[in-house]
């Protein structure tokens, strides 16, 4: 069962989104609320999987609030202005819902929610990470993860014997590698310790590959990498 609440600051879309929820098993509504400071004070003491989140809202809006979310919450925007689904996506959102919502484009949203939770689940278990690769669903197995490469709004992941270009932040990608096997070791890569052939004074040889040593992340590779 996914744990859902409602934020949104028009009572009337609670409604429509409940009275959707009711006809799909798997969800199940557990609050709903008019502001993000009434949703994040109740997600100080309740764990939930899903926020169907409005996001023209006054004070703080459902972007910002979104931006403060642990990244294991779900996350499907609702709003009726379509000019707001590109910053919806960069915040790697789950999926965007336009208003007035119908109930078939909501069910594909929630079934994108389960998949993506499943996916993480999957990952924990598996010591693996699923990233969207276009309109698929990649598995990066953190064996293979040789380093990872920041390029605009994407990151490249560099495997063995491949590449995956995926839409995501280096940070929110360390957020998700485990820390006993993945460093920061510049603005722009993260590395595989058990990768590593050589540390130099301002580069690392990673499986052949040079890669630039920042000096503020230097001090925290080398004590990281006498633990090995």
């Amino acid at each position: 069962m996914i744990r859902a609440i409602v934020v949104d600051d028009e009572p009337v879309g609670h409604d429509i989104i409940r009275a959707h929820a009711e006809n799909i098993a798997f969800i199940s509504i557990e609050a709903c609320f008019l502001s993000a400071h009434e949703a994040y004070n109740y997600l100080k003491n309740n764990s939930v999987d899903l926020l169907f989140l409005d996001i023209a809202m006054p004070d703080v809006s459902g972007i910002e609030f979104a931006s403060m979310l642990p990244d294991e919450i779900q996350v499907i925007f609702t709003t009726a202005y379509p000019e707001h689904a590109l910053k919806g996506f960069e915040l790697a959102a789950t999926d965007y819902l336009l208003k007035p919502i119908n109930f078939t484009r909501f069910l594909k949203a929630c079934q994108l929610a389960k998949t993506r939770l499943s996916l993480e689940k999957h990952n924990k278990e598996e010591q693996a990470l699923f990233v969207k690769d276009g309109h698929d669903w990649v598995q990066i197995k953190f064996s293979n993860l040789v380093y990872a490469k920041a390029e605009d709004n994407y990151v490249n992941l560099h495997e063995t014997n491949k590449q995956t270009l995926t839409r995501i932040t280096l940070a929110e990608l360390l957020k998700k590698l485990p820390p006993d096997q993945f460093l920061r070791v510049h603005k722009s890569f993260i590395i595989a310790k058990h990768k590593i052939d050589r540390i130099e004074k301002h580069q690392i040889l990673v499986e052949g590959t040079k890669i630039p040593l920042s000096k503020l992340y230097k001090e925290q590779l080398l004590a990281s990498f006498w633990r090995l």
